[in-house]
């Protein structure tokens, strides 16, 4: 997260001068190298049968004198604890489509419509989505309407204490199916039926909280499903959001990506480090590794530089 000229100046307090300049190219020729092990994480990903897909926004690129343009970084988490982070220049529909292309199995996200677009368009992806954030609705509801939101956040709870079950007894496959189907499916019905005798109740109006939660999750009820259906669909999006945490991160220290190249490479840099997070790999150690072997490596056989 430490921009260039952070380490230009740490690098002068320590008696060693190197134009700013010269370091930028350093970073931006050494990323360019990487690209293709970014795609090579990609292509992992994708051939994985669950994904959980997010969004989130940086500053890339001058759109005029004095204001930055608005550019997304959509990063897509594999089965195999792998994340690929995309630029594009905006949040529209058709990133999706041009991120995920041909792939097939469950899509993870939260309740942004463009991936509910995507999954009715292909008949061999199954849409889920994400619990926590049907969550955050009630939590956002509880001061205008307490007692309701209580009750919905109990059952929710309910929910992540069987999946921390699961976790701790480190069931999988038919035995995680069986235990979600036993334990987990009447909690979710019992959701279901207290959201019915809500939107019952001639007290609610159409535009409070409450209300908007309910009709949020009533409207996504298959998706929200499909965890009880298939053991290797996550509850939540959780895990990509804390991989995604390093975007935000990153703002906060460097601001911006000055132009949309740069943001390009913020994303093949951070698809790499990361996975090295989740893999259990030290960055700094995988990167020395990597650049000295890069240039007489097989192209065909790129996978075997990945992090994984």
């Amino acid at each position: 997260h430490l921009p260039l000229h952070r380490q230009h100046q740490r690098l002068l307090q320590a008696g060693i001068q190197v134009s700013r300049s010269s370091l930028s190219n350093w970073a931006g020729r050494s990323i360019d190298l990487l690209r293709p092990l970014a795609e090579a994480i990609r292509q992992s990903v994708l051939d994985g049968q669950v994904v959980a897909m997010d969004e989130t926004p940086l500053k890339a690129g001058r759109q005029h004198k004095g204001k930055m343009r608005q550019a997304y970084l959509w990063p897509i988490y594999g089965e195999r604890d792998e994340i690929v982070f995309h630029y594009a220049p905006s949040r529209e529909h058709r990133h999706v489509e041009t991120f995920l292309g041909d792939f097939s199995g469950t899509l993870l996200s939260d309740g942004y419509a463009a991936y509910e677009a995507y999954a009715k368009g292909k008949s061999a992806v199954t849409h889920a989505n994400c619990w926590a954030h049907c969550r955050r609705g009630f939590e956002q509801a509880s001061e205008s309407d307490p007692r309701a939101s209580e009750e919905a956040l109990a059952l929710i709870g309910v929910l992540y204490r069987h999946e921390q079950i699961i976790r701790d007894r480190q069931l999988d496959g038919e035995r995680k199916l069986a235990y979600r189907t036993e334990h987990s499916e009447p909690v979710v019905r019992a959701f279901w039926r207290w959201c019915d005798e809500q939107c019952h109740r001639p007290d609610l109006l159409p535009s409070s909280p409450l209300a908007k939660a309910v009709n949020y999750a009533k409207a996504r009820h298959a998706s929200l499903e499909v965890f009880l259906a298939d053991p290797a669909v996550p509850i939540d999006t959780n895990h990509l959001e804390r991989s995604l945490r390093v975007i935000p991160t990153g703002k906060k220290n460097w601001l911006f990506c000055w132009t949309e190249v740069g943001a390009e490479r913020v994303g093949v840099i951070q698809s790499l480090l990361m996975t090295c997070r989740l893999q259990g790999v030290d960055p700094y150690t995988y990167l020395v590794d990597v650049l000295q072997r890069i240039s007489v490596h097989p192209a065909s056989r790129v996978a075997g530089l990945t992090p994984r």
